[in-house]
């Protein structure tokens, strides 16, 4: 049987990255397309030039569809921005004959969903948390459950419209249909957290070029989710404003001879450069450059701390944070994380990939590959006859399924 192609594009502030892969037994992910673009026209995950946002996306679907000599029809596409904001529901319904049927639960879900919702927002994400019967919680799956009522507790993510629609607009320019929007720290969840993280009660942080993407596991599913419209081009910004150079040679400064302790670099280590105003190169002390991206970042995970305590969850964290984004890549940012966090944390990457896979295995690149991954659930035929748009995905058919794949994830994800 024909195996089934998925594709995956990856907006982000500082770069477009579109996936082509194919799915090969049931575990394995074999990249066939890689098309990776500097991104213009963004700025924290909001579009703010269509025209030159829409170029960067089209080159980057191009060079995907050159390297792996197949036409891109559809693809899901991700979103963050500090447009995106989540919020807690509960559904209440009462159960008729005293067992528990799928449509008790459906109606559940979509008493959950019946919130006030202004006009100028969109739905993105219904995620199931869990149900009670008769006011015992924490059942999963409560089908042929004897009971009389019913309550479902999901997490509905929403987005501002005019942005979604600024983003679709820019693919759809492409000749691409948008299948789902992915919230970035989502995607990024299905291939750096595995199981016990997420049962234990854990926060996936992708920090990216323009923002901060911020979801908490408790118990298998998603409690809170927050973007912050903070990241690594503040850090950047902040570089270029101290040292009186260029951004572009900020980040190239960066990320040759950044560290996020101070403490750990020796004062006797410089570096040279070319600053506004000077004819010849001049001698800069890293500690110097350090200090200004150690103040940045503790601020960064000062705001995040805030975020999780905000959220009330805390306490809930055993399996602390796990961090990801190519801000990620910062060296000594685990460990000020965790002190700041008072909370383990390690750096994740993608993994347990095949094909064209060089330039992937790092942490920037984890929403991207996370997009394959629900791509990959989506184009499952029993996910199909429940979500019809997801019965297509790059323009193939999907031909073979794992069922207990895709009813794990549908448990964390009702559309």
């Amino acid at each position: 049987m024909e195996e089934p192609i998925v594709v995956g594009i990856d907006i982000g502030t500082t770069k477009i990255c579109t996936l082509v892969a194919r799915l090969e037994g049931d575990a394995d992910m074999r990249i066939l397309g890689v098309g990776i673009e500097p991104a213009q026209g963004m700025k924290k995950g909001n579009v703010i030039d269509i025209a030159a946002a829409t170029q960067s996306i089209s080159r980057s679907i191009e060079k995907a569809q050159r390297t792996s000599g197949l036409e891109i029809q559809s693809a899901l596409v991700s979103l963050a921005g500090s447009h995106v904001s989540g919020m807690n529901s509960r559904g209440v319904v009462g159960i008729n004959g005293g067992v528990i049927t799928q449509n008790d639960v459906d109606r559940a879900l979509e008493s959950a969903m019946a919130v006030a919702m202004p006009h100028n927002r969109e739905v993105i994400h219904v995620i199931q948390r869990g149900f009670a019967v008769d006011g015992q919680d924490g059942i999963q799956a409560p089908v042929n459950f004897s009971g009389y009522r019913l309550e479902a507790e999901t997490h509905i993510i929403t987005a501002a419209s005019s942005t979604v629609e600024n983003i679709r607009q820019c693919v759809n320019a492409c000749g691409v249909d948008v299948l789902q929007f992915v919230l970035n720290p989502l995607a990024s969840g299905e291939v750096v957290l595995n199981k016990s993280e997420r049962d234990m009660g854990v926060c996936v942080c992708d920090i990216g070029g323009g923002t901060s993407d911020l979801a908490i596991y408790i118990n298998g599913d998603v409690w809170h989710t927050n973007v912050l419209p903070v990241g690594g081009n503040l850090i950047s910004q902040d570089i270029a404003i101290g040292l009186r150079i260029g951004f572009d040679q900020a980040e190239q400064v960066k990320k040759q001879y950044g560290h996020a302790i101070t403490s750990e670099v020796g004062e006797g280590e410089f570096f040279t450069l070319r600053t506004f105003g000077e004819e010849l190169p001049q001698q800069i002390n890293r500690r110097e450059l350090v200090y200004i991206i150690e103040a940045r970042v503790e601020e960064l995970f000062q705001l995040l701390h805030q975020e999780i305590r905000r959220s009330g969850y805390d306490n809930l964290l055993p399996a602390g944070m796990v961090l990801t984004g190519g801000t990620s890549l910062l060296p000594g940012i685990r460990p000020l994380a965790a002190k700041i966090l008072n909370m383990p944390v390690r750096v994740a990457r993608p993994d347990n990939l095949l094909g064209l896979v060089d330039q992937l295995q790092s942490p920037a690149y984890s929403t991207s590959v996370g997009l394959l991954r629900w791509s990959e659930i989506m184009a499952q035929p029993a996910f199909a006859t429940t979500h019809p748009r997801g019965s297509k995905i790059g323009g193939t058919n999907a031909t073979s399924m794992d069922w207990n794949k895709v009813k794990s994830v549908i448990s964390r994800l009702f559309p």
